[in-house]
């Protein structure tokens, strides 16, 4: 019973990290505004860009493992990449952006991607 769950909450949050990222790459100013960080105006956009594809990178590494590899391979995967949520939440605050966005986004993203890791390494 728990191995359904366990892959089906990795999935959905590999599946959704790749979406972020696709949108960072297509749409880099509104998905910086649903960040918690506007990008400025004239900003440059490469750092934007930077940013989806590394999440869409972490995102199809993750539907990889899930598909190739064990629980326990796709379960590091999940407790290493709680780091970016976790600086991502660091980041908001130190720019300007609210502690809503910041905590509510950013932090409980990283409370749900080490609760995924859990429960992969528990099947």
């Amino acid at each position: 019973m728990l191995s359904p769950v366990a892959y089906g909450l990795a999935v959905v949050l590999a599946l959704f990290v790749a979406f972020i990222g696709a949108r960072f790459l297509l749409v880099p100013k509104a998905a910086a505004a649903g960040y918690g960080v506007p990008a400025k105006r004239d900003g440059d956009a490469a750092y934007l860009e930077v940013k989806g594809l590394r999440d869409l990178t972490f995102g199809l590494l993750g539907l990889a493992l899930l598909a190739f590899a064990d629980a326990g391979a796709a379960g590091w995967y999940m407790l290493v990449v709680a780091v970016a949520p976790l600086g991502d939440t660091l980041i908001v605050l130190r720019h300007g952006g609210t502690k809503a966005t910041a905590f509510g986004i950013h932090f409980a993203t990283a409370v749900v991607v080490l609760i995924s890791a859990a429960l992969l390494f528990a099947v």
